[in-house]
């Protein structure tokens, strides 16, 4: 089968097409014939040389894909042969097969067809596990969603929304901002031009953000903390503004504020599963019911994924960019 490979880090060039073995189904694993795989921030550090991949994981890039089961491994009870899939992946999404533990794959939501559903593992699992399961949002909320144009972000402000919170977002462009407004953000601030603390807490009139989803790191610390309302809640899954940063622990205590620190991808197989059916009992409704939607960018051909990482690092897209078989 063909696969990406990366056989030294660097830029968009340093993905490379190969043929490579086809994967075989283990205990308690299914084969997935690709038809689409969404691409993430984690494959670009892979790529860049910033992301080990976890003991006994595929050394391709790709953590979500779409796709027909083409076979299953013993063990398995409740997927078949031909049945349209979505799967979270470790890695290996990018290539035509990929081997995935059977947990960790949910059917199509009805409705959608089976591109476009690769747009949905990874980022369904990271807002939801985030923001409800680990941050405990429940409606009402005020949650400042950073990067709000992106992929993670535009699945946030319809997840925040659907549930009945507030969604607040910053971006980096009036475009940008007026799609997060049609998703139903409610806050938009324009983090070139604004400052979100001031207008979090003037919008909150004076009491700050319930649930701040952060993807940029040590360069927002300080600021998400003074952004925040009293037992608010900071989730750090994204470090674009760098690794380190002080923190004041005097407004820590005093607001009793809450920093969770969280990846996805090197989580157990079990937390993950239990990860995958939570999405599919409470988000798996929204997207049938029209709710929620996944935003897809563009797509690429699998063969022209140096092309895709190429767009997604000139930072213009909005949604998911998506690499077809």
């Amino acid at each position: 089968m063909r696969a990406i490979v990366i056989n030294s880090p660097g830029g968009p060039e340093a993905l490379q097409v190969q043929e490579v073995p086809a994967p075989v189904p283990g205990p308690g694993e299914v084969l997935i014939d690709v038809a689409a795989a969404g691409l993430n921030r984690a494959d670009v550090l892979q790529r860049q040389g910033h992301y080990p991949v976890p003991a006994g994981s595929s050394e391709y890039p790709g953590l979500e894909v779409s796709g027909r089961i083409a076979a299953v491994g013993t063990g398995v009870e409740g997927l078949s042969v031909g049945a349209d899939v979505v799967a979270l992946l470790t890695g290996g999404g990018y290539a035509d097969q990929v081997n995935v533990p059977a947990g960790q794959v949910l059917p199509v939501p009805a409705g959608l067809d089976l591109v476009t559903a690769a747009a949905l593992p990874e980022t369904a699992a990271t807002v939801f596990s985030n923001l409800f399961m680990a941050a405990g949002v429940t409606e009402g909320d005020h949650v400042l969603i950073h990067g709000g144009a992106g992929g993670i972000g535009t699945m946030a402000i319809q997840m925040v929304a659907a549930f009945g919170a507030v969604p607040m977002v910053t971006a980096g462009s009036p475009e940008k901002l007026e799609l997060a407004r049609s998703l139903g953000a409610q806050v938009l601030i324009n983090y070139k031009t604004e400052d979100f603390v001031a207008r979090v807490r003037e919008v909150t009139e004076g009491r700050g953000a319930d649930v701040i989803l952060d993807v940029i790191g040590a360069k927002y610390l300080q600021r998400n903390l003074e952004a925040l309302a009293v037992s608010g809640r900071l989730v750090i899954i994204g470090l674009q503004g760098g690794t380190k940063a002080e923190i004041d622990l005097n407004l820590l205590m005093r607001k009793r504020l809450a920093v969770i620190g969280t990846t996805l991808r090197a989580r157990p197989n079990e937390e993950k599963a239990a990860i995958m059916q939570a999405v599919k009992q409470y988000v798996w409704p929204l997207v049938e019911a029209g709710k929620i939607r996944p935003l897809v960018d563009k797509t690429f051909p699998l063969t022209e994924a140096a092309a895709a990482h190429e767009y997604f690092d000139s930072g213009v897209h909005t949604g998911k960019i998506l690499l077809t078989t």
